[in-house]
Formats: C-alpha cells, structure tokens, sequence
C-alpha cells in the first residue's frame, strides 16, 4: 500500500464502519496526523453516500421517513462515534467543576441525563435541519455536511493541545498534526463547497465555519484545558447541525 493510500485507509477505517482492506496495517503516530488530511474526503463520499440513498428513499417513501433514515444511515456509517463524543462533552460539562473533573466525568463510559438529552436534541435539530432544506440546496447540502464536520475537527485539533497528560484516543493523531495537513482538508473542502454553492457562498460558509472552530476553540481551551477525541466528536456534531441550520440562510446575504 502506497504512502498516500495508507493515510486514507486510515481515516476510512477510523470515521466509518465499513472495511476496505482486511490486512491488519499497525499505523504509525505521522501516518494517524496525515490521515486527517482525508477526513473531508471520507466525509464527501459518506455524503455520496447519503445522497444516493436519498435519491432511492425519495421516491417511495415521504420526506419526513426519508430524513429520519438518511439520519440512521449516518449514525450507522460512523458507528455513532461523534454522537458518543458530544453525549459525552455534555456529560463532563454538567457534571464537573474543573477541567480535571469533566475530563475524569467523560472517561466514564455510562451516559448521563444531560448526554442523553443533548443527543436526543441533536438529532432533533438535524432533523428539522434536513426538513427545511429548500429543494435547491438539498444535494450540496447533505453531500458538504459530513465533509464541513471532519474539516473542523482537523482544524479544531491542529489549534489545540490534547487536555490528558495521561493520553487517550486522539493524542496519536494530533502529535505530528501539522499546517500542511489542514491546509489540504481546506482545500478538498473548500472545492468541494465552491462546486455546490459557488465560489461567494463557499466563502461565506467557510468564514462562518472559522468562526464557530474559534468559539469552540476558546471554549475547549476554558473549559477542558485543551481538546479530547470526546470535544473533537462534539464539534463535528455542532458544526453538521450548524451548517444544516444556517447555510440556507447564509446563502441569501450576497
């Protein structure tokens, strides 16, 4: 396997339930960092994904059964990695005083009361952002959507030291995390938005995009003293409810 090939069967493996090599490959700190180059990609293609099973479900089933399928999909696809991670974010933040407390709460691997209610709002609110999708931004929508949630998560964790002197899931990934690999998930995203939307839309949704990785940069910083693979799955999470929320609307300013 080549040295481009490995990194994105890394990502591939890591952010979806589906195998496409059966040899077991023992990846190393620099490939796990470069393999987050690829995380838009294999968001695009999970957005492939959903937008061909939209396309089939569409026609003989009604919108609202259609939405709540194509949620299912994306759950089932990730193995509901984010989902656990913002479950267990909001767990840590209502739970714990301290950065220490609410990195200790979300080790625990049981939802609490405020997880298991802010996951079921989530998908509340990527419900009724799949439902009020005007006709026209349906496809580049639910085909960036995935793409947007992955860019933020190499962005947040390229800003950001790992919260756990002890280690953790993420911190492989984030040690030789550099400039070059954000760059180039900037780029697949930003072509990937450019071709959907335009090149002012691509723009627009890109600077709020930043925004929002700032804000949650700050907050991870604050709140966490760094960021975990639990507030990188939040912040995928937010970020795909966001970008379903409000993308119709920023693309009406220019």
């Amino acid at each position: 396997m080549g040295t481009v090939a490995r990194p994105f069967i890394f990502a591939w493996h890591f952010l979806t339930t589906i195998s496409l090599s059966r040899i077991h490959h023992e990846p190393t700190a620099p490939e796990l960092a470069a393999s987050m180059a690829w995380y838009p990609v294999v968001g695009l293609l999970i957005g492939g994904g959903l937008i061909v099973a939209d396309s089939g479900l569409t026609a003989v089933l009604s919108p609202a059964v259609v939405n709540v399928l194509l949620i299912v999909l994306l759950v089932l696809l990730t193995r509901g990695l984010h989902q656990d991670g913002l479950a267990d974010t909001l767990d840590g933040l209502a739970g714990g005083r301290t950065p220490a407390e609410r990195l200790s709460i979300m080790r625990d691997p049981r939802i609490g009361a405020i997880g298991a209610t802010g996951l079921f709002l989530s998908l509340i609110l990527r419900y009724a952002g799949l439902m009020v999708l005007p006709h026209e931004l349906r496809l580049p929508a639910v085909l960036c959507m995935p793409a947007m949630g992955r860019w933020a998560m190499v962005t947040l964790a390229w800003m950001s030291p790992y919260a756990r002197m002890e280690g953790g899931l993420a911190a492989p990934f984030l040690s030789h995390l550099s400039w070059r690999h954000v760059a180039m998930s900037t780029v697949a995203l930003t072509m990937a938005l450019a071709t959907g939307f335009g090149a002012v839309g691509a723009c627009l949704v890109l600077l709020a995009g930043t925004l929002i990785i700032l804000v949650g940069w700050r907050a991870c910083h604050r709140w966490f003293g760094g960021i975990t693979g639990d507030t990188l799955g939040a912040a995928n999470e937010v970020i795909e409810i966001l970008f379903l929320l409000f993308v119709p609307l920023l693309l009406r300013l220019p």
